[in-house]
């Protein structure tokens, strides 16, 4: 099949189209339609009546925007008319609600005369909350959007124009930051005149570009002053210069090219005859003004965009509209003014300079990515740019006087804003905040992973934690530096060094004191000291610090036995555990023996639920424990030991000895979580009528199995292994983890080191 026929495929198979209105109340009965529709819509129409803001409250106004066009200058088809340009509004529309869940309306004007497509758009405002004007054509643009903007109360944009504007010009502050160079000494060359190149250097010149540092090419060359007749956006950047007519020559020594105009026009020779450092934008799609390796082979020094996915540096609009539209919609905003678009520049250009999530790198099958010159805008799947640049599109709203619901709350905002679109899950966040308010001093036992170091820093710069990374620093740094990673902020603690002799000798001393009887002597003790997790654990236990993260580069088995070595098991337990927490649409879960047991006894799964009930209890949640199985309820009455008989017998022990606890098996996994069918088939069950919330495991295979799962399924969002059992706060991760990963668990080693804090001084107290 062809790129054409699968294009054409993608459009009609199914329902034609590529969206759809959707119902956002109960329709089921007739007391709904009644609701609805007649005789209860006549209330709310009432009430807008007397007071039109209402209609904010009472549709969908206040999360509606129009996408409008009359298709007279549609991608590069050019003017194919309002019927021929409609797929690419509904694709406008996709994005819109993919990327900020804003609704859309796509509407097709069949009319070319500015006066009357005005008066139609203004017609229909009342509808909309927002405006997008898409896909028409210059000069008839500019009027049709400056009327619109004077004349409405609700945001309107071009985003041809804007749009282009806001990302090029949030590349280009970054751009000029790698190049060290200041934007009011710049000289720039812009090929094309139409909307979009307008717009751009209009912004440009409101960020610090000095006009008489600007030439501008149409078809024709040069825009100089005297050279005829002129529209009056081009007479606006017409040069007072005489020496130059032609690109060739207006190139020569220029720091930065800005192309919004045709394929091939930029040669090798004239990117060769710019000043050092280059910026070039390379904008006309699909095929831009020079390629990228036509580019890179010019100039190693350059600093390169263009409007493609599969080269560096992708300026796309995507990264701005939805989330200009979401914070203008979000204060119910009256325009979309300069000062909210520089806000966005802003935020998308900070957005660059930070450690990109493993999300994003995933995405588009990138080890790494880093603010450098291949890297100097964010990629359009960064989830982070619905909460940076809507927020602060919304702030500069009200800033800016042109806001009619000021928002007070930013952190419930963003809250509500993940929430939204599913980017984030209130669970993590709550525990997050959690941490937040009283972080502690955590050890990276392993200093020379990458993906340790980033937790390390997103925990310190989100507030979480104090982070202590453990290795050589020299290392450690050019690792860090290698990876364009900030560490100056982290403390460094190399194990091995002279002037941490004393306290591996104190190390020592007590671990060999606590575990002679275990063929720990002190010069054993002494000579493994250095070894990152003794030395990590020995700081956790004797107060140098708080919790422990560890499991890069190391194994399970070694981590376990030697935590039970030197840290040890809490009183009244013989054994720990690992617990995973999966927050998924239909709840939280907590999920246990994860890491730790592999065939546990009847003793060891009473000890398992036991911890598993407190951990639940302590993340705030009420456990419902079921304890799982093949089997349900003695179905296998010749089941062994080590099988559905251990779990039976625990499950007994629990019903006697633990009779507060709301658990109850042996059952299969359906049965747990389906509690109509449980209480239909097994109305004698001890959990009934209760959503279970907590699952145990007969085995760690099952358990182990389960959880990575449901993961690689996309299910839900995870914290864990977390440690269940230990005296202190260790936590073990796997070689596998990301950097989100091992943030989360860095999340629940602070909170477990707090809980830990608030025992200690309860015991202290006694």
């Amino acid at each position: 099949m062809t790129f054409e026929e699968k294009a054409l495929a993608y459009h009609a198979n199914g329902k034609p189209g590529k969206i759809e209105v959707v119902p956002t109340k109960p329709h089921s009965t007739q007391t709904d339609l009644g609701l609805a529709y007649t005789p209860g819509v006549a209330v709310p129409c009432l009430e807008i009546e007397k007071n039109p803001e209402t209609a904010y409250d009472y549709t969908g106004k206040g999360n509606l925007v129009a996408v409008i066009s009359n298709g007279t200058a549609v991608l590069g088809l050019g003017d194919i008319g309002a019927m021929a340009g409609k797929p690419v509004m509904e694709g406008k529309g996709l994005l819109f609600k993919i990327y900020a869940g804003v609704d859309v309306f796509d509407i097709e004007v069949n009319e070319k005369d500015p006066k009357k497509f005005i008066e139609i758009v203004k017609g229909i405002a009342p509808t909309f909350g927002g405006i997008n004007l898409e896909d028409i054509k210059a000069p008839e643009c500019f009027e049709i959007e400056e009327t619109l903007k004077k004349e409405l109360d609700i945001p309107v944009m071009h985003d041809d124009q804007h749009g282009t504007a806001i990302i090029s010009s949030a590349a280009l502050v970054n751009a000029l930051e790698i190049a060290g160079k200041e934007i009011d000494k710049i000289k720039l060359v812009v090929n094309g005149a139409g909307a979009a190149a307008v717009a751009c250097t209009k912004l440009y010149l409101s960020l610090g570009v000095k006009k008489e540092n600007v030439v501008m090419l149409d078809s024709k060359g040069v825009i100089y002053k005297g050279r005829g007749k002129l529209t009056p956006e081009k007479e606006f950047f017409a040069t007072d210069r005489t020496d130059v007519k032609t690109l060739e020559e207006a190139i020569k020594g220029a720091d930065m090219f800005l192309g919004l105009s045709k394929p091939n026009i930029l040669t090798k020779e004239m990117i060769q005859s710019m000043a050092s450092k280059p910026i070039v934008f390379a904008l006309a799609n699909p095929t831009p003004e020079v390629s990228y390796d036509v580019a890179v082979s010019a100039r190693e020094d350059i600093i390169f965009a263009t409007g493609r996915s599969d080269y560096p540096n992708q300026v796309n609009n995507v990264i701005g509209f939805p989330y200009i539209f979401r914070g203008a919609l979000d204060v119910r905003a009256t325009a979309i003014n300069e000062h909210m678009k520089h806000a966005a520049v802003r935020a998308i250009a900070a957005l660059a300079r930070k450690p990109v999530p493993d999300v994003v790198n995933i995405a588009y099958n990138s080890e790494r990515f880093s603010f450098g010159p291949k890297y100097i805008i964010p990629k359009p799947l960064d989830p982070r740019l619905l909460t940076d640049v809507s927020i602060a599109v919304a702030k500069a709203a009200i800033e800016s006087g042109v806001a009619r619901k000021p928002i007070t709350d930013w952190d419930a905002y963003a809250d509500s804003l993940r929430d939204m679109m599913g980017y984030d899950n209130k669970l993590i966040r709550e525990y997050e905040n959690m941490a937040r308010s009283n972080p502690k001093r955590v050890v990276f036992t392993e200093g020379l992973s990458v993906n340790m170091i980033k937790a390390a820093i997103q925990a310190k710069d989100e507030g979480i934690a104090f982070p202590i990374l453990l290795g050589n620093p020299e290392r450690i740094k050019e690792l860090a530096a290698s990876e364009k990673l900030d560490v100056s902020g982290l403390e460094i603690v190399n194990p091995r060094a002279p002037e941490e002799f004393n306290r591996r000798l104190k190390y020592a001393e007590m671990y060999a004191a606590e575990n002679g009887r275990n063929g720990v002597t002190f010069e054993k003790a002494a000579y493994e000291m250095p070894e990152h997790n003794h030395f990590g654990m020995m700081m956790v236990k004797t107060g140098d610090a708080d919790a422990l993260i560890s499991g890069s580069n190391s194994s399970f088995a070694t981590n376990i036995g030697l935590a039970k070595k030197m840290i040890g098991i809490r009183e009244d337990y013989k054994h720990f555990g690992a617990l995973h927490i999966l927050s998924t649409k239909k709840g939280t879960f907590f999920l246990a023996d994860t890491l730790v047991n592999r065939d546990p006894d009847t003793e060891t799964l009473v000890d398992i639920a036991k911890l598993t009930h407190d951990a639940v209890k302590f993340f705030a949640h009420e456990p419902v424990m079921a304890m799982l199985s093949y089997g349900n309820f003695g179905a296998d009455k010749n089941a062994s030991l080590g099988t559905a008989g251990s779990v039976r017998d625990a499950v007994k022990i629990l019903h006697e000895q633990y009779p507060d606890y709301a658990v109850d098996g042996e059952m299969q996994v359906n049965v747990a979580l389906n509690k109509e069918l449980r209480d239909k088939k097994f109305p004698f069950n001890t959990i009934k009528g209760q959503d279970v919330n907590t699952l145990i495991f007969p085995c760690l295979s099952s358990a182990n199995t389960t959880y990575r799962m449901l993961l690689e399924m996309g299910v839900g969002e995870s914290i864990g292994p977390v440690q269940m059992g230990l005296k202190k706060p260790v936590h073990f991760t796997d070689s596998e983890a990301s950097v989100h990963d091992i943030f989360n668990l860095t999340v629940a080693a602070v909170i477990d080191a707090i809980v830990q804090e608030r025992l200690d001084k309860a015991s202290a107290a006694k």
